[in-house]
């Protein structure tokens, strides 16, 4: 996992809970750096950099795609 590189980064744990679906859907290799600590603990968002979506550098373009058209159809904002 260490060939993974941050396609983007959230605050909140329920920001992640849709997209984390439609990502598996799509059958791309990812995971959630910080997804668990964020989880227990929120107050540490900011000291930990936040939930850091990790893919692998063969899905970044797919993952990008992804990311806009969530973002432009649900009006969510990514950090």
């Amino acid at each position: 996992m260490k060939q993974f590189i941050t396609a983007a980064v959230f605050t909140y744990p329920h920001e992640i809970a849709i997209l984390k679906h439609i990502l598996q859907d799509a059958g791309l290799q990812f995971y959630f750096e910080n997804e668990t600590m964020l989880t227990v603990v929120p107050m540490y968002a900011h000291a930990l950099g936040g939930i850091k979506l990790k893919v692998h550098p063969n899905d970044l373009d797919t993952v990008n795609r992804i990311l806009t058209e969530f973002d432009k159809d649900n009006n969510l904002k990514i950090v």
